[in-house]
């Protein structure tokens, strides 16, 4: 039997997560260790392991950072009352929050200022929706899935608007408009599409993928929102079995029974590197015909923080 593998393309780190990690080791070089972090820095357990090896800290919350010490804050976003909760520790913040993530937060101001009801399509809990929703958390109601539409009321004159958390699956989430719009047929779009292009890339090339494959290998953690919706769409696509690991040592002997073709992907804050260990270990499986599925070329980069930039200069300077 002809053992193969699809390898996804575009996968992997996005212009947003590749920032992020860039600021921290910037910081470090610049700044000395330890350098702080709150949260993680990107979902992924490799990322942090390896830059806490440098000297990063990662602390849940602003209170548990030294007075006065510089502290980066995630691509996820925070919300208004941690950037004060720093300030009155007088802290060196560096934000670096991924610029589309920043895009969802102007959108609340925005429809805050105008006094729209915002719904904001999201999993609770996950870090960029508390972020989001707490720029204006009078005016936001997180949804969940449509589950979470059956019981809502809204007056039938407050005007109303949804916004999206950056990561979901793109499917769903237009399932979940669509609900939102029978109920409430008065219901605004964002400006623009708040599903991040990456997120969007990843999943259209697994969808490329999943029908012509027995098994598909997810590379990614599982606190990592876009990485725990590529196996899901997987499936959705045709997959018969998708798996999210975090290294090629979780690949398993038995899911190999009856398998001729491997689709291999990874989540947007997953360093190639360890795509690279998985696809070593298939090919010791005898999948070492590796076949690349381009669903689009990706070309964006964003720039480092700017308060970076600006001590970066400094330094050069003096």
């Amino acid at each position: 039997m002809t053992k193969k593998v699809l390898l996804a393309a575009p996968r992997g780190y996005c212009a947003g997560v590749d920032r992020a990690v860039i600021t921290v080791e910037k910081a470090l070089a610049l700044y000395g260790a330890p350098i702080y972090v709150r949260k993680q820095i990107v979902h992924n357990r490799h990322v942090v392991q390896t830059l806490e090896a440098k000297g990063a800290i990662f602390v849940e919350e602003t209170d548990e950072v030294p007075e006065g010490a510089t502290v980066v804050f995630s691509a996820h976003g925070v919300s208004p009352a941690v950037h004060a909760s720093a300030a009155s520790r007088n802290l060196k913040t560096i934000d670096a929050t991924c610029p589309l993530v920043t895009k969802v937060h102007n959108e609340v101001k925005r429809f805050a200022a105008e006094d729209l009801q915002i719904l904001l399509i999201g999993h609770q809990g996950h870090e960029e929706v508390e972020g989001t929703a707490g720029e204006a958390p009078d005016n936001v109601i997180i949804i969940d899935g449509v589950d979470d539409i059956k019981n809502l009321e809204i007056p039938e004159n407050q005007k109303i608007a949804w916004l999206s958390q950056t990561t979901l699956s793109v499917d769903e989430t237009l399932v979940t408009v669509a609900a939102l719009k029978e109920k409430f047929p008065n219901l605004m779009d964002p400006p623009s599409d708040d599903i991040c292009y990456a997120t969007q890339n990843r999943q259209a090339a697994i969808k490329q993928i999943a029908a012509r494959t027995e098994l598909v290998i997810v590379v990614g953690s599982v606190n990592s929102s876009n990485s725990v919706r590529l196996v899901e769409v997987a499936k959705e696509y045709g997959a018969k079995a998708a798996y999210l690991v975090d290294f090629a040592s979780e690949v398993k002997d038995e899911w190999f029974n009856g398998v001729e073709t491997v689709g291999v992907t990874s989540g947007a804050s997953v360093p190639e590197e360890l795509v690279e260990q998985v696809l070593t270990d298939l090919a010791s499986r005898g999948f070492d015909d590796v076949e690349v599925i381009t669903a689009m070329e990706e070309r964006l980069q964003f720039a480092i923080p700017q308060e970076l930039r600006r001590d970066i200069k400094k330094a050069e300077q003096a």
